[in-house]
């Protein structure tokens, strides 16, 4: 399926979800909540790399469950409802750079209404770059000094690739290499896949 008519079905799922003058409230609404767990984790913990692993444990479990969600949403969009296999096409994408574009411009719309670009593959074909223009986990956001070099605030973001992924076979590292917080001009998620894997169900994380 192309780039195009992947990134129509994600703008028609995220529309048909969402009232207008909604959104915007509750996405500032959303953000500001993130930004005060993240805050709260900080005072807990007072370590920036165990703030990053919690905030990715955290998206895991919530990606482990989101997939269910996700698959509801599209099954319609992505095959004819009286075919029986619709539920899971999405899940059965021709290869990983089908799946990339399908967590870009499908995924990331309907729960964050934005529409990562998919970039700077790697050889093998097994590695990609998601490139967020705009990222509403970091607006009203500012990192103290002390946190630039080591804290990535919407780490939760990988957890969720991470879960969800494996939700339908696919062990993946999604971990942040660029944020606008830390005075970069873009925020950048690299995506590796480690392996496919059996037919089993992730237990989560503690």
């Amino acid at each position: 399926m192309s780039g195009k008519s992947l990134r129509s079905i994600g703008d028609d799922i995220w529309k048909s979800n969402r009232e207008p003058k909604v959104e915007k409230v509750n996405g500032e609404l959303f953000a500001l909540t993130y930004g005060s767990m993240v805050v709260q984790l900080i005072a807990d913990h007072n370590d920036f790399a165990e703030v990053n692993k919690q905030l990715d444990k955290m998206g895991y479990n919530i990606g482990i469950r989101l997939i269910e969600d996700f698959l509801a949403k599209t099954s319609d969009h992505l095959a004819k409802p009286s075919d029986p296999s619709a539920r899971t096409s999405i899940a059965s994408c021709a290869d990983f750079k089908e799946t990339a574009e399908v967590i870009a411009k499908v995924g990331f719309k309907i729960f964050l209404g934005i529409s990562p670009t998919v970039s700077k593959w790697s050889p093998d074909g097994k590695e990609f770059s998601l490139i967020l223009d705009e990222n509403p986990l970091t607006e009203f956001v500012e990192l103290p000094e002390n946190a630039r070099n080591e804290l990535w605030h919407a780490n939760v973001l990988c957890g969720v690739i991470r879960g969800a992924l494996e939700m339908v076979q696919l062990l993946v590292e999604a971990t942040f290499v660029k944020c606008v917080l830390r005075g970069d001009d873009q925020s950048e998620i690299r995506v590796k896949l480690i392996k496919t894997l059996e037919e089993e169900i992730p237990m989560g994380e503690d």
